[in-house]
């Protein structure tokens, strides 16, 4: 019973292999009409992939995408600082960049350093952000107009473009910080001197603010340890990033936690135009490539009718005879995948430079589901073949139509 059955698989692979190269011009069209199908799909199959975690990636470089502040209280507007070390990394994987921000809004002036004993330069009401760490960079991107070398001091300050324009501000100058601006008694714990190294156009109401190192900020206006709110940015999908903050809401339930609308809703609206028009290419690509290997299958249909008819009148079961049909079209799709999805990872990678001026990463998840489509279209395009199942050993040898 086993040497039966063995002699039966080889004599099916052995009749498929002489039907593949039975007509090699016509077999040559079908796998170039497949690896082509195969070679877009692949393409843009992962230039869907390579684009999602492109945009997660660029929209973090508009900055903070989740905020947590205070709970609406006029008595109380900040919250302690100790916050920031509690805050948890996603369970999706991935890091947080994370800073607190302490808002004050004061008189300063720029000092001339000239010994004399009033400043020269009028007094102006400035938005100054207090910030913790380097991570209010990746928090707050900029261009950069003007940079000095490091200070190293304790008090350095960053100006945006348009307050460096309103107080002709350059780097190297003098901020100076007065909490007191109406006393005549000028306490040395009432002003600060912060040194201007940078200054930067944010395209944002950040333009408009100073940003100043934490501590210093904190100590003059004595609130030691206090933020006015942290800024996240958060990687992953606009579901994962809700997941995210809902989870912080858990963590800190006396803090007000809630993601940046505008920046994930429009994460989620590019991304789904973006993946909707490519899988309707990919279906329209998918649906040429079926209807030309369906047209190359009609012809092998007419061409194998004595083939057929002679496997009938041996004792051939109609179920077996389309079985080798079927395994020929599942073999050429196959190999039409596996060749023209290669190449599509590859088209992609020259596509994404091209549109993107990065190119796309391949990702490996493409390569299988482009080859497994390939085959089921290859398959599905064998339906002309069905044709066979009804031939007559009969008819043929007579040499009916």
């Amino acid at each position: 019973m086993a040497a039966t059955r063995s002699q039966n698989r080889q004599m099916f692979w052995r009749i498929v292999r002489h039907l593949l190269g039975a007509n090699r011009g016509r077999l040559f069209v079908i796998l170039l009409a497949l690896g082509a199908g195969a070679a877009v799909t692949a393409a843009l199959l992962n230039l869907q992939v390579d684009a999602k975690r492109r945009i997660t990636t660029e929209f973090r470089a508009f900055g903070a995408n989740v905020v947590i502040t205070p709970v609406a209280d006029p008595a109380n507007t900040t919250m302690n600082q100790s916050a920031l070390s509690r805050i948890p990394a996603p369970e999706y994987g991935g890091s947080v960049a994370s800073a607190g921000i302490l808002y004050a809004v004061m008189d300063a002036y720029v000092g001339r350093h000239n010994n004399e004993e009033e400043p020269v330069s009028p007094r102006f009401k400035i938005v100054f952000a207090g910030f913790s760490g380097e991570a209010f960079r990746e928090l707050a991107p900029a261009r950069t107009l003007e940079r000095s070398q490091r200070t190293g001091l304790p008090a350095v300050c960053y100006a945006g473009s348009a307050v460096a324009q309103r107080l002709r501000l350059h780097v190297r100058d003098s901020l100076i910080l007065d909490t007191s601006p109406d006393s005549d008694d000028k306490a040395s714990n009432s002003t600060l001197d912060c040194i201007v190294e940078e200054i930067n156009s944010y395209g944002g109401p950040e333009d408009n603010q100073v940003f100043i190192t934490l501590a210093p900020l904190q100590s003059l206006l004595k609130r030691p340890e206090q933020i006015s709110v942290i800024q996240l940015s958060v990687p992953g999908t606009p579901e994962q990033i809700s997941d995210y903050a809902a989870r912080l809401r858990l963590d800190f339930p006396g803090l007000d936690v809630r993601p940046v609308r505008q920046f994930t809703d429009a994460q989620a609206k590019i991304y789904d135009r973006i993946s909707g028009l490519l899988n309707f290419t990919v279906g329209i690509v998918l649906a040429l490539t079926a209807l030309c290997v369906m047209a190359a299958m009609t012809n092998v249909a007419m061409e194998r009718r004595n083939d057929v008819g002679l496997m009938k009148a041996i004792g051939g079961a109609t179920r077996r005879v389309l079985r080798l049909f079927l395994a020929e079209a599942a073999l050429l799709g196959l190999g039409g995948g596996v060749i023209g999805a290669a190449v599509g990872i590859l088209l992609s990678i020259w596509l994404g430079k091209q549109v993107f001026g990065v190119a796309a990463q391949p990702r490996l998840i493409v390569y299988p589901v482009a080859v497994a489509l390939t085959m089921i279209v290859a398959i599905l395009s064998a339906y002309p073949l069905r044709r066979l199942a009804s031939i007559r050993p009969a008819s043929v040898f007579r040499g009916e139509g």
